[in-house]
């Protein structure tokens, strides 16, 4: 290079990773690199508490990885608005790169900052690290969004997946230099819990690195993704990848997850095509997300915003206690609140339960599991909390409940996901774990469960919330017509 070191200033958000880093790797190119971490927790959205304590170990992780390439990564609290120009005039820099993000106020955001410093001859670009496609690219025939998951996809599919991939940059050694109150330690932000410090299992059951998402796909597909299709719907198997934390806070990217697993396994194999169709849902809530803003907020079937929800503070706090007295809602439960994670097939059983059975609103459960769960997505937890209240895109038709009971004895029949999270019921045999509520006074002493006392009595009837529920549906459809 001749003259004056080019410097970037790159801004990383939720692409807390080194490799297939497109701002990381194109500004790398430039020259110097200034990676900054800006914390903003006033914007709309803003992680919950399992999320932070995610962040927080992304973050610490992120900082020795650079530190080992010779860079640092500089924390700074506040406005980015205000914080970016005045780290340019520290460092001198001449460009910032950033990836993307989808959500409207980050659209906004970003659309902003990248004016102001445009204004002020600063290069900004920005580059997509978190899709497969971006959400403008897939369109109809007709050129407009899609609604739909099924004929979506399969129009990704015949655009093609450009998997490939970007390598870890070199970077040029760069002292930070100290930028007054801005600059923060990471303890600074405060993200892990204290009084009281709830993440014990959090941490027992998350190790949160890039290296260790690298290591959990490959574990996964050398040795679980040929069972992915046949034993995904059963919780006590463990064939899940359990990459999503990883995926939300950009430990690793959907493009290194599709290449790798569409190069250890046969293409024409069902259970990576129902791998790869997961990856597709979350593209298309994304798509979603970026067409319909008000998606986390508002029913997408508009109509359903007049839906008479109830509105019961003890159901709402049995079902998030995991105190239902449904074996299978309150063991997905207690896992999401020890782990930070729920098995799919679970969320989608706790979810009906919730809306239908309790028929409390969607935007109730969204919020617990954006406070609760590590993989908390903005996009994925909007779109499937309403496809699961039906009135999202694509969604399960209203009359669509599921049976809590059937659920647990289909996919968990032998009671071994029950007996991990619910230890009150441990002693009991898979014919009877199902429904406790039926032992005879004779079982409970055999099997020394007092049910009301050690485990609860169903806070709802199961056939009358059902007819509750279909009735209340019924109404509404009076009104409108729901498709």
């Amino acid at each position: 290079m001749v003259g004056r070191m080019t410097t970037t200033l790159l801004w990383l958000r939720q692409d807390l990773r080194l490799s297939d880093n497109p701002a990381l790797f194109y500004a790398a190119q430039r020259g110097a690199v200034v990676p900054v971490f800006i914390w903003d927790d006033t914007q709309p959205w803003a992680p919950g508490g399992a999320s932070r304590w995610w962040l927080h170990h992304s973050l610490a992780s992120l900082q020795k990885d650079l530190q080992q390439l010779g860079s640092n990564l500089l924390i700074a609290q506040g406005k980015a608005v205000q914080l970016i120009p005045h780290l340019i005039k520290v460092f001198q820099a001449d460009a910032v790169y950033w990836n993307r993000r989808y959500a409207t106020h980050q659209i906004t955001e970003d659309r902003a900052l990248k004016q102001q410093l445009r204004d002020q001859g600063v290069e900004v670009k920005s580059f997509n690290a978190s899709l497969l496609n971006e959400p403008w690219d897939i369109k109809t025939q007709q050129g407009d969004c899609y609604k739909v998951f099924t004929p979506f996809w399969k129009r990704c599919l015949q655009r093609g997946i450009n998997s490939t991939t970007l390598p870890i940059p070199q970077l040029l050694p760069i002292n930070h230099v100290p930028i007054t109150n801005a600059s923060k330690n990471l303890s600074d932000l405060q993200f892990l819990p204290t009084q009281p410090d709830w993440a014990t299992g959090l941490q027992q059951k998350w190790q949160v690195s890039e290296s260790v998402a690298q290591q959990r796909l490959e574990t996964f597909c050398a040795s679980q993704l040929s069972r992915y299709a046949e034993a995904r719907d059963f919780p006590a198997q463990a064939v899940t990848s359990e990459l999503s934390p990883y995926l939300q806070w950009g430990q690793i990217s959907p493009r290194q997850i599709y290449q790798h697993s569409a190069a250890v396994t046969d293409p024409t194999s069902y259970a990576l095509q129902r791998f790869h169709a997961e990856l597709g849902w979350r593209e298309f809530s994304y798509h979603l997300l970026f067409h319909f803003p008000t998606l986390p907020e508002q029913a997408f079937k508009a109509n359903f915003n007049a839906f008479a929800w109830q509105t019961d503070p003890a159901q709402l706090r049995a079902w998030q206690r995991g105190l239902t007295g449904y074996p299978l809602i309150d063991a997905g439960m207690r896992q999401l609140w020890s782990t930070g994670i729920m098995h799919n097939r679970v969320r989608m059983v706790v979810a009906s339960f919730l809306t239908k059975h309790l028929r409390i609103a969607w935007q109730e459960g969204e919020a617990w599991f954006w406070d609760t769960l590590v993989d908390a997505d903005l996009a994925s937890n909007a779109a499937s909390w309403q496809w699961v209240a039906g009135c999202g895109a694509d969604a399960a038709p209203y009359f669509r409940i599921f049976n809590p009971i059937m659920q647990s004895e289909k996919f968990d029949g032998e009671g071994d996901y029950l007996r991990t999270w619910l230890p009150e019921l441990q002693t009991l045999p898979a014919k009877l774990i199902h429904t406790p509520w039926l032992l005879t006074p004779t079982q409970m002493q055999q099997y020394g469960v007092m049910i009301g006392r050690d485990y609860p009595k169903p806070i709802v009837d199961h056939t009358e919330a059902r007819d509750a529920a279909l009735s209340a549906y019924a109404a509404l459809k009076t009104q409108f017509t729901i498709n």
